[in-house]
């Protein structure tokens, strides 16, 4: 049984989110009879870049309304679960609308997912109807047809599924619609979002539209008014999956708060940059990876144009300036001095407007979630002028918990709780969390229910620490402690997310469990490579220059890990890592669609390759593995060619 007694705990603000009477749908009808000529969505033009259309509050309320009659007439009832597996697209926005205006519950898919997790959860969920993207879809659900006998409907967004549904809806009155939306009270199931599975099945997670709402309604009271300068309308690009509870949250607070939005499905490099260069954002939502690739796309660019130099000292001053600014708030520290200010002012001309602009020049604000940003990622942003909001949330929270406070961020940490939410640490370290974000329970699965809830508090088995203010940081997951064979703990996270902050590491796993010490898997970026190799040894002829180009880059690569074990004792840092020849993805299963390490199977897939890292070091003499110094990490054997893994 978990001792939830004697653990610390931050006490929840006041709430002050308005009290919810209906569902999430309701949204839509009301922000339309407020404001009907209010744009809430915008559309893309074809062809890409050539401009948005706007759509209004009332005409987006009449599609959700032309939607829902055809899904009555569809035979789609108050409590039907209906899978939406789509990209990031207006589509996907309409249609959980419609459903939650008929009293249905929407399933969210990743299309990534394979046939395996397509059928478990359909057949889990008990789903009668699934929306597909394209052809792919029709193929991957209709490869498993026939072992879901309750599925009736399978409509397909590429082929007209939605103007043929319009069209069968037609017969239906609009007050049938609006009769089935008012019984649909704030405790109803809305979504059964299933967790990312990086041990076992997914689990669903049944979470009302109060759930859902809760956190929505919390973050537009309290931190609305920092998503736009003043007067004007927010917009956000919604590039994030909704399969994901994070991007279920952001196209909430959307349509709760009459922001305008738009869809990205397309999460190529250059097109999402030229979908923020069109729309013009003032706020990003966005997961701490993508906040490291613009990061490294900055330095990447600055680099290409001879301006690397110049950028870098540009990065170390807004950190220091925004470090600066952060420790007066706290009332810490005098704030940034004189020659700081000059400098930054020097820098806001030369470098931080070019860096926005390339977000659309209007971003003033930004939330990160999914995991945890780091500190120097965050001060990095809020000093060229782009504050982050670094939150926390889960799949079983309906989204956010906890956020920074306005005017009082303290950058490193995920900040305090939501007003409503309480966060409690037990002994063992885990964070337990109650609040009305808490999802109802898991579908089908008592026992996992019991285990994770008690007395309303939600076991999140994440770990982490208040500290004396309340301020939340998290450390790492139960389930992902690694220990050594002398006995060691290890939280992997603050080793992986040092290693990824070098522009050369694209991704690091740190592994270890039963080995003498730690070791770590790492990928690296091919763009930083070719562009980092391009700038050693010109003038030195080809065979001499790739060896000592070889040689260069390991002493970089163990310089990225020496830096990271600087944040570590001795018995926990990395002492051997082995580099590998390509990165962990979707496809390969190595990642869950939200982008999460499968550690397992990443330690399964490459058994071989950790086993020789340990070996190899092992084969030092003894001598020398006693006297090898924590900055001095093993791991790369004379033979790898990492230029050869990258091209």
């Amino acid at each position: 049984m978990r001792d939830f007694g004697n653990a610390r705990a931050a006490a929840p603000a006041t709430a002050s989110e308005p009290v919810m009477t209906g569902g999430l749908a309701d949204s839509v009808f009301d922000t339309a009879s407020r404001d009907p000529l209010l744009p809430v969505i915008a559309l893309r033009e074809a062809p890409p870049g050539t401009g948005w259309t706007r759509v209004t509050a009332a005409e987006l309320r009449d599609a959700v309304v032309a939607l829902a009659q055809g899904l009555v007439a569809s035979g789609i009832r108050p409590g039907d679960r209906v899978a939406v597996m789509a990209r990031t697209r207006y589509e996907w926005t309409l249609f959980s609308c419609a459903l939650w205006a008929v009293g249905a519950e929407v399933v969210p898919i990743y299309p990534t997912s394979s046939r395996e997790q397509v059928e478990w959860i359909l057949g889990d969920s008990d789903c009668v109807a699934v929306v597909v993207e394209d052809e792919q879809g029709v193929m991957t659900v209709g490869s498993v047809c026939a072992s879901l006998p309750r599925l009736r409907h399978v409509w397909q967004l590429d082929s007209g599924a939605l103007d043929d549904l319009v069209l069968r809806g037609r017969p239906v009155p609009p007050t049938a619609v609006d009769s089935l939306r008012r019984i649909v009270l704030p405790d109803s199931t809305a979504v059964v979002a299933y967790t990312s599975g990086t041990t076992g099945h997914p689990r669903g997670c049944a979470l009302s539209h109060r759930n859902l709402a809760s956190p929505c309604d919390t973050i537009l009271a309290g931190w609305g008014h920092t998503a736009a300068p003043p007067g004007e309308q927010a917009a956000v690009l919604a590039f994030l999956p909704f399969s994901h509870v994070y991007g279920l949250m952001i196209q909430g607070l959307c349509l709760r708060g009459g922001l305008l939005m738009a869809h990205e499905p397309d999460l190529d490099t250059d097109v999402l940059a030229a979908s923020f260069r069109s729309f013009r954002p003032t706020c990003l939502y966005a997961v701490p990876f993508v906040f490291e690739k613009l990061y490294k796309q900055f330095l990447h660019t600055a680099r290409q144009e001879g301006r690397g130099a110049l950028v870098e000292r540009a990065v170390r001053t807004a950190q220091d300036y925004a470090l600066a600014l952060e420790r007066q708030r706290l009332g810490t520290g005098p704030g940034p001095g004189f020659d700081l200010k000059l400098q930054h002012t020097l820098y806001e001309r030369a470098v931080y407007r070019k860096l926005r602009a390339a977000l659309g020049g209007r971003v003033c604000a930004a939330a990160s979630g999914g995991s945890q940003l780091s500190r120097e990622l965050a001060l990095f942003f809020t000093g060229i002028g782009i504050s982050v909001h670094d939150g926390y949330g889960l799949t079983e929270t309906g989204g956010g918990i906890t956020a920074q406070p306005v005017g009082r961020a303290k950058s490193g940490t995920v900040g305090l709780p939501l007003p409503g939410v309480e966060v409690r640490v037990a002994e063992d370290g885990e964070i337990l969390v109650r609040g009305p974000s808490v999802f109802q329970r898991y579908v089908n699965d008592d026992d996992a229910t019991r285990a994770a809830l008690r007395d309303g508090w939600l076991a999140t088995g994440d770990l982490g620490q208040l500290d004396a203010e309340g301020y939340l940081s998290i450390t790492g997951r139960k389930k992902e402690i690694i220990v050594t064979s002398g006995g060691r703990s290890v939280a992997p996270a603050a080793l992986e997310e040092r290693l990824r902050a070098h522009p050369l590491i694209h991704q690091a796993v740190v592994v270890g469990d039963d080995r003498p010490c730690v070791g770590a898997l790492i990928t690296l970026d091919p763009e930083f490579v070719a562009h980092w190799r391009g700038g050693l040894f010109a003038q030195v002829d080809a065979p001499g220059r790739e060896a000592r180009e070889e040689n260069a880059l390991r002493q970089e690569i163990a310089r990225a890990v020496a830096a990271a074990n600087s944040t570590v004792s001795r018995t926990e840092s990395i002492r051997v890592f082995r580099v590998l020849p390509g990165p962990f993805d979707i496809a390969s299963g190595l990642l869950t669609p939200s982008m999460k390490l499968r550690r397992d199977a990443v330690a399964q897939r490459y058994a071989v390759e950790i086993d020789a890292m340990y070996q190899s070091s092992s084969r030092l003499p003894p001598e020398r593995r006693t006297e090898r110094r924590a900055e001095e990490p093993s791991g790369w054997e004379e033979s790898d060619d990492v230029f050869r893994r990258v091209r």
